[in-house]
């Protein structure tokens, strides 16, 4: 089970120091953790790809700007949601960014409540990616304690072959197939073998398995 990171927080990057006050404010009343950065360029110094939370940018700032920021922190592996705050005359930037992998933007003058909806929404897209994240390299922990030759069965098993054709495949006889098949849902802690295919085939090592 993943335990959500304690220290998850908004990220804000804003190079007007009015709208980081109000910012700070909102998330202060509704009791969210953040940070406020004055820049692109102290942000990225700031940021590490263990942090949690997601990402408040306003597209233009001095020096790098909003998306160029977006583009280096996805370049950094920090691929925390972002919600971009565009001015009237940002607003095809701010579709370039969310074209870019951005989750939303709002035009100034914004209203508190509605920042307050999608950065609350942004936190739990991160929140739900990294419990799919844990839970793929808990698979990938399991399936490191295969043997060579469980992992040739197991792979027979992906593959829709029955026990008697993966003997063949295998030159062993087919009980020890089924040992095999055995320790394979036992290591993984499947309960059957449809429970094992959904589970393997979520892995990175096994994601395109079938393509």
């Amino acid at each position: 089970m993943c335990n959500y990171s304690t220290s998850a927080r908004v990220w804000v990057a804003d190079d007007d120091a009015s709208v980081r006050d109000a910012i700070a404010f909102m998330l202060d009343h509704h009791g969210m953790a953040y940070r406020l950065f004055d820049s692109a360029e102290a942000m990225l110094a700031a940021l590490k790809p263990s942090d949690r939370g997601c990402l408040l940018l306003d597209v233009r700032m001095p020096g790098m700007d909003g998306l160029a920021l977006q583009n280096r922190l996805k370049q950094d592996g920090i691929l925390m949601p972002v919600v971009f705050i565009s001015g009237h005359g940002d607003i095809s930037t701010a579709v370039r960014a969310v074209q870019a992998g951005a989750l939303d933007f709002l035009e100034k003058p914004f209203e508190a409540e509605v920042l307050l909806e999608k950065l609350e929404n942004a936190m739990e897209i991160d929140r739900a990616g990294q419990a799919g994240t844990a839970a793929v390299a808990d698979v990938e922990g399991r399936l490191a304690t295969l043997t060579p030759r469980e992992r040739q069965v197991m792979e027979g098993i992906l593959e829709g072959k029955l026990n008697k054709l993966i003997a063949a495949d295998l030159d062993i006889s087919v009980r020890t197939v089924e040992i095999h098949r055995a320790n394979v849902l036992e290591k993984l802690e499947a309960r059957n073998g449809s429970e094992l295919v959904r589970m393997v085939l979520s892995s990175y090592s096994y994601r395109d398995w079938l393509l």
